[in-house]
């Protein structure tokens, strides 16, 4: 009986070195887990705080940039102030399409309807008509032509917005809203050289 007491004491220690190697071998696995996890981490954690850096020292300080420039009368280098420039040489051209005359509304801002105050439409456009004295007219009623464009552009929805054909849309609402509250048919036709969504 000695004999199978001693490969007892053999066959434990065998087994002993498989648990060990076993234990061994259990014990990099999740650190190797969590190393093939840390990649994916680190882009759950960066992709985001990456973004907002982006936004908030890059893209903000340029539309600020931008939205000042226009507010203020911007260089004839900017793009606002060339798209500015575009409809007085379109309604100064005297055809049928242009119409001969015309006034502009530059840079006015409505928040959108429908958005509290978070989204806004930032335009610039021209009126043109079949009367010579368009300007006149529109100069008159300032006050009033201006309220009746901020009522028409701050009724308007981000959905409206992105419809297909909504500037066209728009062009009819504003010529209706003018003509009414003129009281007779001076506006014909609108042209956009602004229009910003944001």
């Amino acid at each position: 009986m000695s004999t199978p007491s001693k490969s007892e004491p053999a066959a434990a220690k065998p087994a002993g070195k498989a648990e060990a190697g076993a234990e061994g071998a259990a014990a990099p696995a999740p650190s190797g887990g969590a190393k093939a996890w840390l990649p994916m981490i680190l882009a759950l954690v960066l992709a985001p705080a990456a973004t907002w850096a982006t936004v908030e020292f890059l893209l903000l300080p340029r539309l600020q940039k931008k939205l000042a420039a226009g507010a203020s009368g911007a260089p004839a280098g900017e793009p606002a102030a060339a798209a500015a420039h575009a409809p007085a040489a379109k309604g100064g051209k005297g055809g049928k399409e242009g119409g001969g005359a015309g006034y502009e509304f530059q840079n006015v801002v409505v928040n959108l309807a429908g958005t509290m105050g978070t989204r806004y439409l930032k335009t610039s456009f021209l009126i043109t008509g079949a009367d010579p004295n368009i300007k006149s007219v529109f100069d008159a009623a300032k006050p009033k032509l201006t309220d009746v464009t901020l009522n028409v552009l701050s009724s308007l929805t981000l959905a409206d917005l992105e419809e297909p054909g909504a500037k066209n849309l728009i062009r009819e609402k504003l010529v209706g809203a003018y003509n009414q509250a003129l009281g007779r048919k001076v506006a014909e036709q609108v042209y956009f050289s602004d229009f910003v969504i944001q």
